[in-house]
């Protein structure tokens, strides 16, 4: 009975997140998991690429790139799987507002 209960709780939750709105701040709790590789707010200090500043569009695509296996990558292929489309797009906004 609990597990009925729970399914059917996953299965509406979706459209209760919905309905209470878009979390304002996703694109940036989000982006937070890139810090390790594309520095602070996408401003790289290493080898990797800067993301802040950069086009949301061009962001889009290259993850895009990397989940559908177009864009070599060493881990980015992977770690792109993991995202949806809206988190890809709220991602790609809060970098391409980030001063480079």
């Amino acid at each position: 009975m609990r597990r009925l209960f729970a399914t059917a709780l996953l299965a509406v939750a979706p459209g209760f997140v919905l309905a209470q709105g878009v979390d304002q701040h996703l694109g940036r709790n989000l982006a937070a998991i890139c810090a390790n590789c594309h520095g602070t707010d996408g401003r790289s200090v290493g080898g990797m690429s800067s993301l802040a500043g950069m086009p949301r569009q061009q962001i889009v695509d290259r993850m895009r790139e990397f989940r559908d296996g177009k864009r070599p990558a060493t881990i980015m292929h992977q770690l792109a799987k993991g995202y949806t489309e809206q988190q890809v797009e709220a991602v790609a906004t809060f970098f391409a507002a980030q001063k480079p």
